[in-house]
């Protein structure tokens, strides 16, 4: 499967905010920002510089979109990219939404995901 995919820019955080707990305000933006919320936590992903410093937070992430729309009955999106990845050692966190999959990779690892993504036959834009 050859998937066409986009390099979003900026920097992105994921924070996990503690159960229960309101969206906070300064989750907003024009960049890429996923709020999920379960019984355990509040998991956000948001633009890096927004994340106050007292909020529990990984940052550095970029992100990688599969351009769509996708079909929901479409299979082998995101293992088409993990797979490759987990073979070269390059971490990721998933996101999907209604229309397409985000990968997450650490800033520090985007070169090598672009290029191993490149020789899986991904187009990169």
């Amino acid at each position: 499967m050859t998937l066409d995919l986009v390099v979003l820019p900026g920097v992105l955080a994921v924070c996990r905010i503690a159960a229960g707990s309101p969206v906070p305000g300064w989750v907003e933006g024009d960049t890429l920002v996923s709020v999920t919320r379960t019984a355990e936590e509040l998991s956000i992903v948001c633009d890096a510089s927004a994340v106050p410093e007292t909020v529990t937070a990984e940052s550095g992430w970029r992100a990688i979109q599969v351009s769509g729309p996708l079909e929901f009955g479409l299979t082998g999106v995101l293992s088409s990219l993990a797979g490759p990845l987990a073979a070269a050692g390059v971490p990721i966190f998933a996101l999907s939404t209604f229309d397409t999959d985000y990968i997450l990779v650490k800033e520090t690892a985007l070169a090598e995901a672009v290029a191993v993504l490149s020789a899986a036959s991904h187009r990169i834009r």
